[in-house]
């Protein structure tokens, strides 16, 4: 177990309602609280009317803690978990765009290839590459690509699921009569 203190990477997932304001509300709390979010992904959920984020953020056990607290505290989020210790699948998506030549081409084919990423345009002088996995995954490929000139990158963040039956969430909030902060209709 991790000391209190030290500083590691968190994943947080929140349940939120899919509404306008919400992000701008979760992270106005992180700018308050002078929290930098390593990565923020937000889409969908499950539910209609849900939408799930997942944060990846730096700090000790007792920050991050008190940071999800606050976060529960919103009127907008419906539950917050800190999923760091739990077994999850974490993936990032990156297109990356690579400067070519006619000589050059093939040889990134060939690392795009070892990488199992896919190239989805071709230009006349460059490709935009689409990578999917781990971060180091990616960071890797972009380590490799660099020496051909980079132009653009774009990340979509890390999102996140725990393994097996659970969602991540303790309550769930499988039916569509849930409120704010969690509490049931009466």
């Amino acid at each position: 177990m991790a000391q209190i203190n030290e500083i590691e990477q968190h994943t947080l997932i929140a349940l939120v309602e899919d509404k306008p304001g919400v992000l701008n509300r979760v992270a106005s709390m992180f700018r308050r609280r002078g929290f930098n979010i390593i990565s923020l992904a937000v889409g969908n959920s499950e539910q209609a009317g849900l939408s799930r984020m997942t944060f990846v953020v730096n700090g000790d056990y007792r920050t991050v803690s008190q940071v999800a607290k606050q976060l529960d505290k919103l009127i907008d989020v419906l539950e917050v978990a800190d999923i760091s210790e739990a077994r999850i699948v974490a993936r990032e998506l990156a297109m990356i765009k690579v400067s070519t030549t006619p000589m050059t081409r093939g040889e990134i084919i060939q690392i795009v290839n070892l990488f199992r990423a896919n190239i989805i345009d071709v230009g006349g002088d460059s490709m935009i590459i689409e990578i999917t996995g781990e971060g180091d995954k990616i960071d890797a490929l972009y380590d490799l690509l660099s020496p051909f000139g980079i132009t653009e990158m774009s990340r979509s963040g890390i999102v996140a699921m725990e393994r097996g039956k659970s969602n991540g969430l303790t309550d769930g909030h499988k039916n569509n009569n849930v409120h704010s902060n969690g509490t049931g209709s009466s």
